[in-house]
C-alpha cells in the first residue's frame, strides 16, 4: 500500500497554484450511500458551477472469509505440474487481502466533468493500475449556440477509457475496493464488465424514456500492431473492427413511494484481438481460492498477481474473438422493497473455434431496506444461474448460486455486510476440477467510500 501514500501526497499538492476545492460535482453519482440505485447520471441541473473543483475520493474494503468447497473430479496429472491437478486447496477462516481504489473527479467547466479511477491494491494486481477515465459533457456552452444549449438539456456525451454501459448490473457490482453499491459481497457468476476506449451518447426524455448508442475499440488492451493470427472460422488474418453497444429503457419515479426502471442492452463485435466483456475485471473475485488447485498454483508463474485463479467462483464463457449478447433488466422499488432482475443471452467463440457457442444467465435480487426515510439497514437474497456450452464438455454446464445478505450503513460512508452463499456446479466432465463442485459458507465485509 506504499503507493497509496505516495499518490495521496502528490494529489495533496495539486491545488497549489490552482483554485481547486472539494465540492459538489455536476451530473455526478456520489461515491457513498447516496449513489445507491443511480444508474446513468441524471440531467437534473441542480448544482451551480462556481469554478474549477477537484474532488479526491476513495474506496476501501476488507473481508473475512469462512468458505468450504468440494468436488468429485477424478484425480488427474498434467504435464508441467506435479501431483493431482484436480484436488482443491485446503481453506481455513481468515481475512482476505484488502482492496482500495482512488477516485479523482474534476469539474472542468459548466457541465463538463472528468473522472480518473485507479486500483491501488487488488487481488488480481497488487500494485497500482489505472482503471480508466472519461470526460462527460452535459453542456457545450463553449460553442456559444442557443440551439446546442437547448439540445444538451436532453443529451449526455461520454468519451474515454470507461466502463462499457452494457446492462444495468455493472452499476450495482463490486469493483475492487468499491463495494458500497453492492448489497452482496460478490458479483454475478458471469460478470459482464470491461473498460474500452470509445464514446457513448445518451438521450433523456422528461417522460422517463432514454436511449444510448456507443462505439468502442472492442479491446481492454489497445494495440497498433497489425494482426497475424488466422481466424479459424473465416480462414483469414484476424481483423479488429469496432464494437457497438446500445441501451433503451424507461426509468420513472411514479410517485413518492414507487419507481420503475426497465431496460434492454446489447453488445456486439464480430472479431477482436482479445475481447474481455466477460473477463475485463482487473481486481478479481471476492471469493478467494474457491475451487482452486495448489499444484497448479505452485507451478504457475505470476506477474503482479496474488494467485493464479483470481476469478474463482465466476464463469467466463471464453468469447475472446466474437461476442453477440443482449440483456434485459427490471428494477422496481416500492418504499423500502427493491426487486432487480436480469436475463442475459450471449453467443460467441474464441479464434480457434469455427462456430459460436451460447451462454444464458438469470438473476433475481430482492432487497428490503429499513427503517423508512433512512434505509440504513437491509436484508436481501439473490438467486443467480448460468447455463452454457463449453468446448470439450459433452453437455451444457450449469452453475447455481443462492445468497442471503444483511447489512448496515453506519454512516453514509461506512458500510458493513454479511452473507451466506451456496454455489453448485453441474454437468462438468469427471476430468474437470469443477465436476461435482460446490462451495458454501459465510462472508463478512466492511467498506468505506467517500
Amino acid at each position: 500500500m506504499k503507493n497509496l501514500y505516495l499518490i495521496l501526497v502528490a494529489l495533496a499538492l495539486l491545488p497549489l497554484g490552482v483554485k481547486a476545492q472539494q465540492g459538489q460535482m455536476q451530473f455526478f453519482r456520489p461515491n457513498d450511500q447516496r449513489g445507491l440505485n443511480i444508474f446513468e447520471t441524471s440531467k437534473k441541473d441542480t448544482v451551480a458551477f462556481t469554478g474549477l473543483k477537484v474532488k479526491i475520493g476513495g474506496n476501501f474494503e476488507l473481508s473475512f472469509q469462512d468458505l468450504t468447497d468440494g468436488n468429485t473430479a477424478l484425480p488427474k496429472t498434467q504435464t508441467g505440474f506435479t501431483g493431482n491437478v484436480n484436488s482443491l486447496i485446503k481453506l481455513m477462516p481468515g481475512f482476505n487481502l484488502p482492496m482500495a481504489n482512488l477516485n479523482v473527479d474534476v469539474q472542468l467547466a459548466d457541465g463538463i466533468r472528468l473522472n480518473l479511477t485507479s486500483y491501488l491494491a487488488t487481488r488480481h494486481h497488487e500494485d497500482t493500475w489505472v482503471k480508466g477515465g472519461y470526460i462527460q459533457f452535459d453542456k457545450l456552452t463553449f460553442l456559444h449556440s442557443d440551439l446546442v444549449d437547448q439540445l444538451m438539456k436532453s443529451f449526455t456525451i461520454k468519451i474515454g477509457q470507461n466502463d462499457v454501459d452494457y446492462g444495468d448490473q455493472h452499476f450495482r457490482r463490486s469493483d475492487g475496493g468499491n463495494t458500497i453499491y453492492n448489497p452482496f459481497v460478490e458479483n454475478y457468476i458471469m460478470d459482464e464488465f470491461s473498460t474500452e476506449t470509445g464514446a457513448e451518447i445518451y438521450y433523456h426524455h422528461k417522460s422517463g424514456f432514454f436511449l444510448m448508442g456507443g462505439i468502442t475499440n472492442g479491446e481492454l488492451n489497445e494495440t497498433v500492431v497489425a494482426p497475424t493470427k488466422i481466424d479459424s472460422a473465416t480462414k483469414q488474418v484476424n481483423k479488429y473492427p469496432p464494437a457497438y453497444h446500445g441501451k433503451i429503457g424507461f426509468d420513472k419515479q411514479i410517485n413518492e413511494d414507487t419507481r420503475i426502471r426497465l431496460s434492454g442492452s446489447f453488445y456486439t463485435v464480430s472479431s477482436a484481438n482479445s475481447s474481455t466483456l466477460f473477463g475485463g475485471d482487473r481486481t478479481g473475485s471476492h471469493y478467494y481460492y474457491i475451487m482452486s488447485n495448489q499444484n497448479i498454483a505452485n507451478g504457475t508463474t505470476l506477474n503482479n498477481a496474488v494467485d493464479y485463479n483470481a476469478f474463482s467462483g465466476r464463469f467466463n464463457p471464453g468469447f475472446s474473438e466474437e461476442v453477440h449478447t443482449y440483456m434485459a433488466n427490471l428494477f422496481l422499488k416500492h418504499k423500502g422493497l427493491e426487486f432487480f432482475g436480469t436475463y442475459e443471452d450471449a453467443r460467441g467463440r474464441s479464434i480457434t473455434e469455427t462456430s459460436n457457442r451460447g451462454a444464458k444467465q438469470y438473476a433475481v435480487d430482492v432487497i428490503y431496506r429499513f427503517p423508512a426515510n433512512k434505509e440504513n439497514f437491509w436484508v436481501g437474497g439473490r438467486y443467480n444461474t448460468v447455463t452454457a456450452t463449453i468446448a470439450g464438455n459433452p453437455a451444457d454446464v450449469t452453475i447455481n448460486r443462492g445468497v442471503g445478505s444483511i447489512g448496515w450503513f453506519m454512516t453514509k460512508n461506512i458500510m458493513m455486510k454479511a452473507e451466506y452463499v451456496d454455489q453448485v456446479y453441474k454437468n462438468y466432465a469427471n476430468t474437470n476440477i469443477l465436476n461435482g463442485g460446490q462451495f458454501n459458507g459465510v462472508m463478512l465485509e466492511a467498506a468505506i467510500a467517500f
